[in-house]
């Protein structure tokens, strides 16, 4: 086992998100090997999974030998799918591997020569997709934003519908357009209804003016389940690989006009943004935590029980905005995962309680999380209600919804100076809409 006072022969930054105590995995390019290939992030700077292995970098740890092929794939999938106790390993060896004076020195803390060939500036590798993505589900679990949002449509009376505390409530998303951070999104074109239509309802054509940004979690789905077989809450985090953030891109006013009676459709199908490392859970099970909200187990069904109350992992979450033109960052929201009501044990329990069958690289997103107070939403909705508000971003500028050219940066992290978890940054730009 790696000990808690683990320190790294490499230089890393005390506010780095890529402390020795993360070893959160990727999928990289490089300017002189195009191939896209598994990595891992440690301070700045990317071990090549590939080259690692050839270079017989694992040849001292048991459980991997047989799989060592997984290393050698374009996406993270086929090592996923090795399940939890694998990726224990082979994350705690690569952390002794970058341990100072530790057991496995040789194998590249003194090995020059394999340091040249594998260890990567981040700033000069391409991050790609993680995983293949089958399907995406996103779920609604920050009761916060629900609450706030019932509150603008539906008044503080009827703000949660009867069923919002008993189940985790969520819809299937698109798969193919979730992107890796930094990939720009087009606003998008679609029916919206005018503010001063009243009857008949008789929609308009045109790019979407009420473009917003949803803070969430998302979690990738390792092995999987069986056809038929629901998985209780209690087991299902073996299922779940790691953790990303995400930003899921909706346009307001075209999700008012049509997502009754089913639900968001073309609203939020045009982009999903995730970061691109996978932290995984062990690496966050130092910050377990309660949930900020309170609810009684007793309401909950058996199938949602998890016997652990630390069920969230505290993790703090901050959302910036640079106006188009701009070189400065505002800062719009700070949140926490904590204020999550369900876990993702439980939100995959749910998934699969009808017998629905889960695949490795299914990514699971929490719904928007939002605090209680003002500059802790995750969302524009709710910070400007809807657009009636405008939020003051600074010196003078100010937002309702985004604007072509502005780039949204979403940052989460847990730790503290100098062993922190983290993530690595989930940005996009907003680039015109398409003519049609």
């Amino acid at each position: 086992m790696v000990t808690s006072m683990t320190t790294s022969w490499m230089h890393i930054s005390v506010d780095s998100p890529f402390s020795i105590h993360n070893i959160p995995f990727g999928v990289i390019s490089s300017e002189d090997n195009p191939t896209h290939r598994p990595g891992v992030v440690i301070g700045d700077y990317v071990l090549d999974l590939a080259i690692f292995t050839a270079n017989s970098g694992f040849s001292n740890l048991a459980c991997i030998q047989s799989h060592l092929n997984v290393f050698a794939q374009k996406t993270l999938n086929d090592f996923a799918a090795l399940g939890r106790p694998i990726h224990r390993e082979v994350r705690n060896y690569l952390r002794l591997v970058f341990q100072h004076n530790g057991p496995y020195a040789s194998v590249l803390e003194t090995n020059a020569t394999l340091q040249i060939l594998a260890l990567l500036p981040l700033s000069t590798i391409q991050n790609h997709l993680p995983l293949q993505i089958g399907d995406y589900t996103d779920f609604y679990a920050g009761l916060n934003h629900a609450y706030n949002v019932g509150v603008l449509f539906r008044g503080k009376d009827n703000a949660l519908q009867p069923n919002y505390k008993h189940i985790p409530i969520g819809y299937h998303g698109r798969a193919s357009s979730v992107v890796v951070s930094g990939t720009p999104i087009h606003r998008p074109n679609g029916q919206i209804l005018p503010d001063s239509v009243l009857t008949p309802k008789v929609p308009t054509f045109g790019p979407c003016k009420k473009l917003d940004i949803e803070l969430e979690l998302a979690a990738f789905v390792c092995i999987p389940t069986t056809l038929g077989q629901p998985v209780p809450a209690s087991s299902a985090e073996e299922y779940i690989f790691g953790f990303t953030l995400m930003n899921d891109w909706s346009a307001r006013d075209i999700q008012a006009w049509e997502y009754v009676p089913l639900g968001p459709f073309t609203s939020k199908n045009f982009g999903t943004t995730i970061s691109p490392w996978v932290v995984l859970v062990d690496a966050l099970e130092p910050f377990r935590a309660p949930s900020s909200l309170s609810t009684s187990i007793e309401t909950l069904l058996p199938y949602l029980h998890q016997p652990n109350p630390n069920t969230m992992f505290d993790i703090s979450l901050t959302v910036e905005l640079r106006p188009s033109g701009l070189s400065e960052k505002y800062t719009i929201a700070k949140a926490n995962s904590r204020d999550l009501l369900f876990s993702f044990a439980q939100m995959l329990a749910h998934h699969t309680v009808t017998g629905c069958n889960m695949r490795t690289g299914d990514l699971l997103g929490s719904g928007t999380i939002s605090g209680r107070e003002p500059g802790t939403l995750g969302s524009l909705l709710e910070a400007t209600k809807n657009g009636k508000e405008p939020l003051a971003l600074g010196e003078g500028l100010k937002r309702t919804f985004l604007e072509d050219g502005d780039e949204v940066i979403i940052s989460g992290r847990a730790g503290v100076l100098g062993r922190y978890i983290g993530f690595g940054e989930c940005n996009g730009i907003i680039l015109p809409a398409p003519s049609v």
